[in-house]
């Protein structure tokens, strides 16, 4: 009976196999953990990681803290960084008028220097003076009298213009009449803002507002010479200097005795008040009715105008603003 030996195991391929197998699941099973591993700390790393169900896998609360810190994709989704506040400059007067020591005088400034530094106050206390005004302030005597004599000729050469006799007994002395009416209404053109105030500064100490209302104003209109008539309100808060309160309506008064706009009489005591004294703030409001659309033009009696010039802290602040507009009247209406 013929026996075959089994083929060894060296030369069997199912047995070669047969041997290595253990061998290849240990290194597989390696392989995989290793993988595994990997992916884990992947996972980790990145945060993704997910179980068979479908929920996110545990992360620390560092890493959430880390990642809602990071920047959104979309520049949409940033929030918007928050302004810095910006620090307000304190309002100061446009201009100081020069001391008298150094300020410059008309034979120093010569021809071409006519003006300070000032928008509305010279060098020499007159306010927006023109070329006439210094020569009215310092004619002599027989200049006066020319000035008068050239002004009736004037006015009579109106009357023959418009009809009537200026020999008749009633305008025989309407020239001269209406010749020194209008010095009168415009002798504002020479009247000094220094002078007026005559040192009445006094350093008392006190902040609050200080209100002159109901200043009654007479001007005439630079447009059709006719005139305007209405009052007037001046506030101001003090930087601890107080200003004699007679000053304020005569200041008024000093550019209201001139031809004038009431836009630009209101800003012109505004800035006045302004320089002399340097508060920390100043408004002031007027409020006319004029003759030229009254008695002319459109012809309405009951209209009245309102105009208003704040500076300093009554322009910056509106409750300070607000309260002097109450303080006045002009909120309850």
């Amino acid at each position: 009976m013929v026996q075959f030996a089994s083929p060894s195991r060296s030369h069997s391929p199912s047995g070669a196999s047969s041997d290595n197998e253990p061998r290849r699941t240990k290194k597989s099973k390696s392989k995989d953990g290793s993988n595994k591993k990997k992916r884990a700390s992947a996972d980790d790393q990145e945060g993704t990681a997910t179980t068979a169900n479908g929920t996110s896998s545990n992360r620390t609360n560092a890493e959430r803290r880390s990642s809602m810190s990071k920047p959104a994709r979309d520049f949409r989704d940033q929030p918007e960084p928050t302004p810095k506040k910006k620090k307000r400059k304190t309002s100061t007067a446009s201009a100081a008028v020069p001391e008298p020591s150094t300020a410059p005088t008309p034979e120093d400034a010569g021809e071409t220097s006519t003006r300070s530094p000032s928008p509305v106050i010279d060098f020499d206390g007159l306010s927006r003076p023109s070329l006439g005004t210094r020569e009215r302030l310092d004619e002599s005597p027989e200049q006066k009298e020319l000035r008068m004599e050239k002004m009736k000729g004037a006015v009579r050469t109106l009357l023959e213009c418009v009809g009537e006799d200026p020999d008749r007994e009633g305008l025989l002395a309407t020239p001269e009449r209406y010749a020194k009416a209008m010095l009168f209404l415009t002798k504002g053109y020479q009247e000094n803002v220094r002078d007026i105030v005559n040192g009445a500064i006094f350093q008392e100490g006190h902040n609050e507002m200080v209100i002159v209302k109901d200043i009654e104003v007479f001007s005439m209109c630079e447009h059709h010479l006719v005139p305007f008539t209405g009052k007037m309100h001046i506030g101001y808060i003090p930087s601890n200097a107080v200003i004699g309160i007679s000053k304020l309506p005569r200041i008024a008064e000093l550019f209201a005795r001139r031809l004038q706009i009431q836009e630009r009489l209101t800003k012109d005591v505004a800035h006045a008040i302004m320089e002399v004294l340097k508060p920390q703030g100043v408004a002031v409001v007027m409020e006319s009715s004029h003759l030229c659309m009254v008695m002319r033009g459109v012809e309405k009696t009951t209209s009245s105008t309102i105009t208003s010039c704040v500076l300093g802290c009554f322009e910056s602040k509106e409750k300070t603003r607000n309260e002097f507009l109450s303080l006045i009247g002009v909120n309850r209406r």
